[in-house]
């Protein structure tokens, strides 16, 4: 399994960004996805998960109401919807996916990952 994220960049404060992660080299449905991100000298933080059918998310506190996570499992994408983006949200972004029922949002239980997409916030 491939993953492959894009969409990040430089944004000011209070504004809004879309990530996307493609995957490729296997069915997309059966497996969970998930975003993290790694800010300089801080440990990676999981960002939001999403069920296999999407029915089911997950968000870490200092993200809900603003990010939106989100699947097509048609064109085998997950996206991130970043909304009020602020400077603490400044880091690698990363998408992943592992083959589970149910969520997970622990950043060891993840089997694949992608390359990392950096977004800054500036002030």
């Amino acid at each position: 399994v491939q993953l492959q994220a894009s969409g990040g960049g430089l944004v000011q404060d209070g504004g809004s960004l879309r990530l996307s992660c493609a995957v490729s080299g296997s069915t997309f449905s059966p497996y969970v996805m998930g975003w993290f991100r790694q800010a300089p000298g801080k440990e990676r933080e999981s960002v939001a998960a999403i069920s296999r059918s999407g029915g089911s998310t997950y968000y870490v506190d200092s993200v809900k109401g603003r990010f939106t996570i989100s699947r097509d499992n048609a064109k085998k994408m997950v996206y991130l919807q970043m909304n009020s983006l602020k400077p603490e949200d400044t880091a690698v972004y990363y998408c992943a996916a592992v083959l589970r029922l149910g969520l997970v949002y622990r950043a060891d239980e993840y089997r694949y990952w992608g390359q990392g997409t950096q977004v800054t916030v500036s002030s």
